[in-house]
């Protein structure tokens, strides 16, 4: 028995192994910006907005399969073709690093402030009092990150990445069967809407731009070049980025239905994620809250964890060189990168439309990328005969245009939003 328990381990690892850079890119992705983001659209919308986040999730698979295609033959990471192989390369380059990195900062900033505001209000309902202090939250989830971070591998933050991901995976869909009551309700509300009303196209831009984003079509193409995969690897590559998607279309529509399930019956939005957890404890009881805040948790340390350190994985990209995690400058700036996150404990503000405002600014950065690989990846002196062929070049030019559109949402979403906050 224990010799057969050992096969099953070894294999399961082989396993995670295997599919290791896509459960990396879930755990990145689906953080408490996703989480927020689709849980304010399914107290708002029921699952009228599903339809989005699938088309989403195709675009997401087809720009995974080109970027990491584009490494995986030509041996170059994004930053790195950017300047040596794009018109006026070198000025994109140096912009796509300043506003992914910024995104990723402020990223960092709200996912903290959102998981200590739902440890107080968990600790306080399950224990009485205040809470956990929101500023020792913080302070412990940095300490745990940048320790981890000081002595980790690429290997070992895989690892403690897919970790996470099971452990939320496990988390939302538990909570999903709790909270939903009869599957056929679910079902019927699929049916397809476009929200008119304030806010709704901050919502659906954030809707798109946390799943198809462009930071993760970079990461992409690092996590590939890390791995060592090349043209041999194809097929490989493709599987992987397939579990990726699919998982991140569960995880998503999970927490989106959790929402539809509770607050859109009752008539209430999402201000804080600390409503939902607030509106679960009557419904569900205190054990599904606390199943509920758990995958929270692991969503925003899985977030957290691999955005604090974007700026210096994006300058090895650059410069066309490998990351070295052991090096000074990873240490230094991955660690200044991890106090932003302190930001709302100490200082205040709303982290729920912090994280839907970043992500939704964030996709006017996918037009860029999408419009950089569709002539990277067509490039002779770099592809040869791995080119792109037709499906897929018409698959990046579908999602070039499903980008802007969403990026117009987008901006006019959060011009909106700020003259509402004026007024």
């Amino acid at each position: 028995m224990q010799g057969k328990a050992a096969e099953v381990i070894r294999r399961a690892g082989l396993l995670l192994g295997a599919v290791g850079p896509g459960l990396f890119l879930i755990g990145y992705n689906i953080g408490t910006g996703s989480v927020t983001t689709m849980a304010a659209a399914g107290s708002r919308y029921g699952m009228g907005l599903f339809w989005l986040l699938v088309v989403s999730c195709v675009f997401t698979y087809v720009m995974l399969m080109a970027y990491g295609r584009f490494t995986a033959v030509s041996g170059l990471t994004a930053m790195a073709a950017f300047r040596k192989h794009l018109p006026l390369g070198k000025y994109l380059a140096v912009y796509s690093i300043i506003a992914l990195s910024l995104g990723a900062l402020a990223g960092v900033a709200g996912v903290m402030g959102i998981v200590v505001d739902l440890i107080r209000e968990w600790t306080g309902v399950m224990f009485g009092g205040q809470g956990f202090d929101m500023t020792f939250s913080a302070v412990a989830i940095i300490a745990g990150c940048y320790y981890l971070m000081w002595f980790g591998r690429y290997s070992l933050f895989e690892k403690f990445l897919a970790a996470l991901v099971m452990i939320m995976g496990l988390s939302f869909f538990l909570s999903m069967f709790m909270v939903v009551p009869e599957p056929a309700e679910l079902v019927s509300a699929l049916r397809p809407r476009v929200p008119v009303g304030p806010d709704s196209l901050l919502i659906m831009s954030a809707v798109a731009g946390t799943t198809c984003g462009a930071m993760l079509f970079v990461m992409r193409s690092l996590l590939v070049a890390e791995k060592g995969w090349t043209v041999k690897d194809l097929r490989h590559k493709n599987l992987d980025a397939l579990v990726s998607v699919s998982f991140m279309l569960l995880l998503s529509g999970a927490i989106m239905a959790c929402a539809a399930g509770t607050l859109f019956r009752m008539g209430i939005p999402v201000e804080r994620a600390v409503d939902m957890v607030k509106t679960l404890e009557p419904i569900a009881g205190r054990f599904a809250m606390s199943i509920f805040v758990i995958g929270i948790i692991g969503a925003g340390v899985s977030s957290i964890f691999p955005q604090a350190p974007i700026l210096p994985w994006l300058i090895c990209d650059y410069r066309g060189r490998k990351l070295d995690t052991g090096s000074r400058m990873f240490r230094i700036l991955g660690g200044l990168g991890l106090l932003a996150g302190l930001t709302v404990p100490l200082l205040g503000g709303r982290p729920v439309w912090i994280m839907i405002g970043v992500t939704a600014f964030q996709t006017t950065m996918m037009p860029i990328a999408s419009l950089a690989i569709l002539v990277l990846i067509n490039k002779k002196e770099l592809m040869g005969e791995h080119r792109a062929g037709f499906w897929l070049n018409l698959g990046i030019c579908a999602n070039l245009l499903f980008s802007l559109a969403i990026a117009y949402m987008g901006v006019v979403g959060l011009i909106e939003s700020v003259a509402r906050l004026r007024g």
